[in-house]
This record gives C-alpha cells, sequence and structure tokens, in this order.
C-alpha cells in the first residue's frame, strides 16, 4: 500500500513509502485534516541512517494492526529531522523536558494546533515489565482524546508556553573566567585512560577538541593539549574508526571506542578531519596526519557523489543486522589474504575466533603491539573490495548545505595542510556545486538538495557554516570572490535571523513558517549550534575587515553567548573558541605584492594553526576590490618588486618589513 511519502525526496520518508500507515509529510493538510475530523496528530521524526528507526519501522509502521489503530484515530507525519532541523530541535526540546533525555526515533502527541501533550522516544510494538508498548499508547491516548480532551489541549498549551522561554542573554559581558571554565568542566569530565568525556556512550565531539586546543595554546595550559591528544590517538586505534575503509562511526558503545553504533555521518567525518589537522599542525605527529588523510579520503570515496557535493552518511545495518557490513572472522581474513598475510591482519587488527563483537571481530588496534598497515597497503584495498561486494550499506544521499559546508572547511584544510592539491579542489568543487544548485532565484539560500531538486528554505546553520566556508577558502586561496561571497551570506544572516531587541540569533529567519517555538540554539550538540558558529563568523570578519559594523555585531553576539552559557561555557565550546579570539592576544597581517602569494607566507599557513591571525593578500590586481571588503586597506601601497608586510599585534602596528622571516610570527 502507497502513502504519500512515496512522492518525497527525503530517502528517509521514502523509507516509509510503502507503510500501510497513511502518512502525511509535514504539511498544511496533515493539520486541516486534524481539525476537520477531531483528531490528534502523531508525529515520528527519526533519520534515514539511524539503526532505531528502523527497528520502530519494522516492528510497527510495516504492520497491519498498528497502522489500522493510526489510521482510524489520528492524524500521522513523518518527519526526516535532516530535512527539517526547526521541527526537530522544537519538538526535541519537548521531550528533553518531559522525559529528561531524547533521542531518535522522536516520538509526539499533539493538537491540531501542533501543541504537544506527550513525547517519547522509541517504543516496541507492545510494552512490557511496566513500560508502554506502541499499541497500548496509541489505546491510551486515542481514550483520552474521546473522554478527556480538554485536558490534553491544556497541557499542549502549557508545554507550548513553557518551550517558549525568554533568551535574553544579556547582561554579561564576555571574560577570560568563561573559557576557563570551560576547560575546567571538560578537565573535570575528562577519561584519562581512553580520552573523550563522561561515561559510555562517547562522542567524538570534535569541536571540544578544537576549542581545546585553541585554550592551549592560547591560555599556556599544556594539559588541554594533553587531553586532545590522549582522546586522537585512543580513537584512531578504536573500532570507531574503520580501520579498513576510513571514515569514523557516530559515537563509542563503550569507553575505549571499540564498538560503534556504526552509522557514520558526514558531519562527524568533517569535523574531525578539522580536528586531526589542528592536532598535527600542534604536534607534528605523523598518526595524526595519517588519520587526517584516511578520513579525508573516506568523504571522497563514499559520500561523494557525481557532482561533487556529500551526501549525509551511510547505514549502521547492512541486510537488516547492525555492524554485519564491518566484521570479520579470521577464516574470512586468511580467505580474502591467504594464510600469512590474513594471521598478520588479525593479529595486528584483534580478530580472534572468540570476536569482539557478537561472535565476530571489529578491525581495532587497542591492545595492538605492531605497526598498522600504511593507508595505500594493496592488502587493504583487497579487504575494501571484498567488504563491498560481502554486502551492501545504504547511503542517505541527499545533500545538505550545512554539511557540506563543514565538508568545504575541513577539505580545504586537508589540502593546504597535507600538501594534497586534490582535497582543497573538492571542497572548490563543493562550493561551486552549492552556488549553482542550492540559491533560489531571489539569491537565498536552500537547506537540501537531492535528485534534481532543491527544497526548504535556508536556516541559521546554513548561512553561518556557508559563510565560515567561504572564510576558509579564502585564508588559503586568497581568492577575493571568496572573502564577498562570505560577507554577502553573512549580512544575510544577520539581516534574516538576529534578533535585535533581545539578542542571539533565531534558528529560522523572520519570514519562514512560523511553529509554536521560534528557537535560538546556543547548545553545542553533534555538531556547533547556529549561535556558536554565527559567532565565529562575526569575530572572523570584525578581524580581518577591520569595519566597526561587524565588530558590533560580534560583540552583540559573544554577551548574548556569555549570559546564554551562564555557567555551563562547556556546552557551547564552538562560542567559547569565538570568545577567545575577543578576548586573547590576536594579530592582523596584510601582505602587499606585485605578484602572487608568498612562498614564505604560504608555509607558514601549512605548518602553523594561526588561529590568533587574520590575513589579507593585496595585489595590484585586486586592491580596489579589497578596500570594498576591507576599507582600511586602500592606502597601503604596491611595492615595486618582492612583498611588504604590516603586522598589527593587540591594537598597535609595526614597522612594515619586506622580509617575512622578519616578522618573529
Amino acid at each position: 500500500m502507497a502513502n504519500r511519502l512515496q512522492r518525497e525526496k527525503s530517502p528517509y520518508l521514502m523509507q516509509h513509502g510503502e507503510n500501510p500507515v497513511d502518512w502525511y509529510p509535514w504539511c498544511e493538510d496533515a493539520f486541516e485534516k486534524a481539525k476537520r475530523e477531531g483528531k490528534p496528530v502523531f508525529l515520528s521524526i527519526g533519520y534515514s541512517t539511524c539503526h532505531w528507526c528502523h527497528v520502530m519501522a519494522h516492528e510497527s509502521f510495516e504492520d497491519p494492526e498498528v497502522a489500522e489503530r493510526l489510521n482510524r484515530d489520528f492524524v500521522s507525519i513523518k518527519v526526516d529531522r535532516e530535512e527539517r532541523p526547526d521541527i526537530d530541535a522544537v519538538y526535541m526540546s519537548v521531550c528533553q523536558a518531559m522525559t529528561g533525555s531524547g533521542g531518535w526515533p522522536l516520538t509526539i502527541f499533539m493538537t491540531p494546533e501542533q501543541k504537544p501533550f506527550f513525547a517519547g522516544t522509541y517504543f516496541p510494538k507492545h510494552g512490557g515489565c511496566g513500560q508502554f508498548g506502541l499499541m497500548e499508547l496509541l489505546e491510551r491516548i486515542a481514550e483520552l482524546w474521546k473522554q478527556n480532551r480538554a485536558e490534553l489541549l491544556k497541557a499542549g498549551n502549557q508545554i507550548a508556553v513553557a518551550i517558549n522561554r525568554e533568551q535574553t542573554g544579556k547582561g554579561r559581558k564576555p571574560d577570560r573566567q568563561l573559557t576557563r571554565r570551560a576547560y575546567g568542566q571538560l578537565a573535570r569530565t575528562f577519561d584519562h585512560p581512553w580520552g573523550g568525556f563522561g561515561a559510555a556512550p562517547k562522542f567524538p565531539t570534535p569541536h571540544n577538541l578544537l576549542f581545546l586546543m585553541e585554550y592551549a595554546h592560547g591560555a599556556g595550559e599544556p594539559n588541554a593539549m594533553k587531553m586532545v591528544e590522549i582522546t586522537l590517538e585512543n580513537m584512531a586505534k578504536g573500532g570507531i574508526l574503520d580501520q579498513i575503509g576510513g571514515g569514523f562511526s557516530r559515537y563509542s558503545t563503550d569507553e575505549m571506542w571499540l564498538v560503534p553504533h556504526f552509522e557514520k555521518m558526514l558531519y562527524d567525518n568533517a569535523l574531525l578531519l578539522i580536528a586531526y589537522l589542528k592536532a598535527y599542525q600542534y604536534t607534528r605527529r605523523e598518526c595524526f596526519a595519517d588519520t587526517a588523510h584516511r578520513t579525508a579520503r573516506y568523504i571522497l570515496r563514499e559520500l561523494t557523489g557525481e557532482e561533487g557535493a556529500c551526501c549525509c552518511g551511510q547505514d549502521a545495518d547492512s541486510d537488516g543486522v547492525e555492524g554485519k557490513y564491518y566484521v570479520f572472522t579470521p577464516e574470512e581474513i586468511k580467505g580474502v589474504l591467504g594464510n600469512a598475510d590474513g594471521e598478520g591482519f588479525c593479529r595486528r587488527y584483534d580478530i580472534t575466533d572468540s570476536g569482539n563483537f557478537e561472535g565476530k571481530s571489529i578491525p581495532n588496534r587497542i591492545q595492538a603491539s605492531e605497526s598498522g598497515w600504511d593507508r595505500d597497503d594493496p592488502r587493504l584495498k583487497k579487504l575494501y573490495d571484498y567488504r563491498r561486494n560481502r554486502t551492501k550499506l545504504h547511503k542517505d544521499d541527499k545533500i545538505l548545505l550545512s554539511w557540506n559546508a563543514w565538508a568545504i572547511i575541513a577539505l580545504a584544510k586537508a589540502g593546504q595542510i597535507l600538501d594534497e592539491p586534490s582535497y582543497l579542489e573538492a571542497a572548490i568543487r563543493i562550493q561551486q556545486f552549492i552556488d549553482g544548485k542550492m540559491v533560489t532565484e531571489d539569491d537565498r539560500l536552500y537547506l537540501r538538495y537531492r535528485d534534481g531538486e532543491a527544497a526548504y528554505v535556508g536556516q541559521l546553520e546554513d548561512y553561518g557554516v556557508y559563510a565560515l566556508a567561504l572564510l576558509e577558502l579564502y585564508r588559503i586561496t586568497f581568492a577575493l570572490k571568496y572573502l564577498q561571497a562570505a560577507i554577502h551570506r553573512a549580512k544575510q544572516m544577520v539581516e534574516l535571523f538576529e534578533d535585535r531587541e533581545k539578542g542571539g540569533y533565531y534558528m529560522t529567519a523572520f519570514d519562514g513558517e512560523q511553529l509554536i517555538a521560534h528557537p535560538k540554539e546556543t547548545y553545542d550538540g553533534a555538531m556547533p549550534s547556529g549561535n556558536s558558529v554565527a559567532a565565529m563568523v562575526l569575530q572572523v570578519l570584525a578581524a580581518l575587515t577591520g569595519d566597526p559594523r561587524w565588530q558590533s555585531a560580534a560583540d552583540r553576539q559573544l554577551s548574548f553567548l556569555a549570559g546564554e552559557t551562564g555557567e555551563y561555557p562547556s556546552t557551547s565550546c564552538f562560542g567559547m573558541m569565538a570568545m577567545m579570539r575577543a578576548l586573547y592576544p590576536h594579530r592582523e597581517l596584510v601582505c602587499v605584492t606585485g605578484g602572487g602569494v608568498p612562498g614564505a607566507l604560504q608555509a607558514y599557513l601549512k605548518e602553523h594553526p594561526a588561529d590568533d591571525l587574520s590575513v589579507l593578500l593585496k595585489t595590484g590586481e585586486n586592491g580596489q576590490t579589497l578596500a570594498s571588503c576591507a576599507p582600511f586597506t586602500k592606502d597601503y601601497p604596491i611595492p615595486e618588486q618582492g612583498a611588504m608586510y604590516y603586522l598589527c599585534e593587540n591594537g598597535a602596528c609595526k614597522a612594515p618589513v619586506s622580509d617575512f622571516s622578519q616578522l618573529r610570527l
């Protein structure tokens, strides 16, 4: 039996297109039907590569008995959280407020006016041991709706009021105490033997690691860098890293990073690639460069489509079994590689008869005494090819703008730091795809692209991360078109999303669809929040352009974040990184030359993170255009030969020099 979801582009919605449930996508028609027929709404939110979403689908949504009850008593709506992060954010906040936790699949019961009165996550078809199953829950809520609807409507109104708490964030100036507190909170939850934060399950949270690296450098705190190294080293040895094909899974179910939840997401791999690259620059440890190469290659090989952009991710399940794609027995390995090489791989990568995951083995190097195989070893390629033919992984092939913007940042950095032009070329192709396929006729951004269709208006995250990606492309290539485009998208970000009265940035634009709440997210979850990213964009632009309007916008946003994060600044580590750029010493460098980018400058930026340095390049050709972006550069004269370097530090400008080494950066 087909339903309306068959006509959608989202792979997640299409997976439910043959359910006997009479699903609607999120649309006005669904709520009008609920009002007309006097029924509550059943809202289910998930995503295509979610293991427990698959379980609930097979147990319940494919079941005729469940479908009959849903179709009789409810109007059912299915939402892809990756296509509509705004809807997910609103109703996830409801679930967390009502139950103290959240996750996917997200299950919401609400009024036809979109006001929720019950929330949960996964429910089996039938309950047990005092727990509700979905069938019992549907029966109970249908009964309450008929007999005590007024109480449910009252509860929905109360919850809607509760989640619309006012966020002002004003009245607090950013200070170094906040960044120290963020560091201290991370240090207290740090797992010293294995790295990471808190108990299992453990998420990579690469933005925490990026903050710690900047804090180690800016505040002179070596323990912060030690925490990063322990985490990155242990993750690279664990099963969370695909030792055969590269790329990281979403999280580890244990403390030592051995058994992952096997789905792989673009955003995790992009942000982790950035973290390993930064760690390599700070430490020059080759193991970090090697992991960065493996991660970049995974993104390009597995997630990048023919048009140049990256898809969302790959499923945890193969043939309905979680992790089947990734695990091996010793006999399998020897069958592919032969006895000698097979035994060598098993010894190095912990492939044993007893196994480490449901009777089979996840390749890892946690206890290995011998070094692993080189990333270009043909024996790894042999295993990789065998695995691809043995079973298949489902791929969510939709393209999300903000996730691709993180990939631009990661791949552009990888191209520069690892001296691999193909990575930078890939980043530029993604940017060209976005500009060519994901921009509306009136020059706004789309959120999603799939199968020839761009859809859904861009949200704060799309404008913020894309502006940051354009700034990164300028930092690496010094092509002014990227700086100009970054300024343009940042201006749109301010105009469309900033709450100038109460502070902060809304998740959705003022002229977008109005939900029951209009959130301003400041919590950095799996990815940095839109407000954290906005703070970084504004601070970078203020330093680069010298334009007081950007500095004023940055000051407003940092004040908002300081107020909102309050006693828990470690929940907004990317925002703390933006704050560090304002609170700790920063330098601005203008290189003026009649030719191209001087080799000495290129070499310095390749070798050093240079997070505390903003660089502009003025040439005979771009001077006028650069002045439109950074007016203070218009009076810098072009030398007849060579280059001149103008360095300012902490508001004081030094004498210009023609020899880069004299800058003593």
